[in-house]
């Protein structure tokens, strides 16, 4: 049997479908055309702004960071351009009692106290070293003739680095004489070694740092009784423009030595104290 030809339909009816299909589907075909369709490039670039906004408080940290770094190292330029100002006993006596204000009671930092006799005069930094030892030492030679014990020094400089110890005993020259001079630091030197030369020869001045010498008095190799003079580098200053009581490290040692027998000296008067 011959199957019944299909008609097309016919262009109104089409039409006619046509209006039906865009009014229930029309708009999700022209949305369909929408989201397929190749968006404006300006809607890629809208992330940026928010991660910079996103980034900014931390650029901000980072920049109140390096900006406290920059005051700090304008304390530098600031001592560089400043006068320098020489050290007096009073110095001394407040970074003490600031140092043992914690772990001292009030009484305890009384004793710390030393009297004014007990201190020679300050460098006014118009001296030398050797100009300066001789203002203060007049009877040196003498004194020199007279030591005769061991394991003793007349005449203790402390310094804050073996390096500063080296050049301060080369600018004495004028000063010592024929002072029998030995290094107290503990570069290249071994303590036992500074122990056996104490032992074996008279010494009449002693350089070098707080550390090494606190040392030597510990294992019973430098006595203080004989001592008359101690005097602190206290008025130079490093690369860095500290001086030595400015490094926590060597104040530590300069205190501790001091109470390893210094401070009684000192009351006694036996024992006189110079900042150069």
């Amino acid at each position: 049997m011959r199957r019944p030809k299909t008609q097309e339909p016919s262009a109104q009816s089409r039409q006619v479908e046509a209006g039906a299909s865009g009014g229930e589907g029309g708009g999700d075909t022209e949305m369909t055309q929408q989201e397929t369709a190749p968006g404006p490039a300006l809607s890629k670039k809208v992330k940026p702004p928010k991660e910079c906004f996103l980034i900014q408080p931390k650029e901000t940290n980072e920049d109140a960071t390096k900006t406290r770094k920059r005051k700090k190292k304008k304390i530098t330029d600031i001592l560089a351009k400043s006068e320098p100002k020489p050290g007096t006993p009073e110095d001394l006596q407040k970074l003490m009692k600031d140092y043992y204000s914690s772990s001292r009671s009030v009484i305890e930092l009384e004793e710390l106290t030393l009297p004014d006799s007990c201190f020679l005069k300050a460098n006014d930094l118009t001296h030398s070293l050797s100009s300066y030892l001789k203002e203060v030492c007049p009877k040196w030679v003498k004194l020199r003739k007279s030591h005769s014990e061991k394991k003793s020094v007349l005449m203790l400089i402390i310094c804050g680095s073996a390096i500063r110890a080296v050049e301060l005993i080369r600018s004495m020259t004028a000063f010592k004489g024929d002072s029998k001079v030995m290094k107290l630091f503990a570069k290249h030197i071994k303590v036992q070694e500074q122990v056996k030369l104490l032992e074996k020869r008279v010494v009449h001045l002693g350089v070098g740092t707080p550390g090494r010498i606190k040392e030597l008095i510990k294992q019973g190799g430098l006595h203080l009784n004989p001592l008359k003079f101690l005097i602190f580098d206290w008025n130079w200053r490093d690369q860095k423009l500290r001086r030595m009581m400015d490094i926590p490290e060597i104040r530590k040692e300069v205190f501790e030595l001091l109470e390893m027998g210094v401070l009684s000296l000192c009351k006694t008067e036996s024992l006189k104290l110079g900042l150069f």
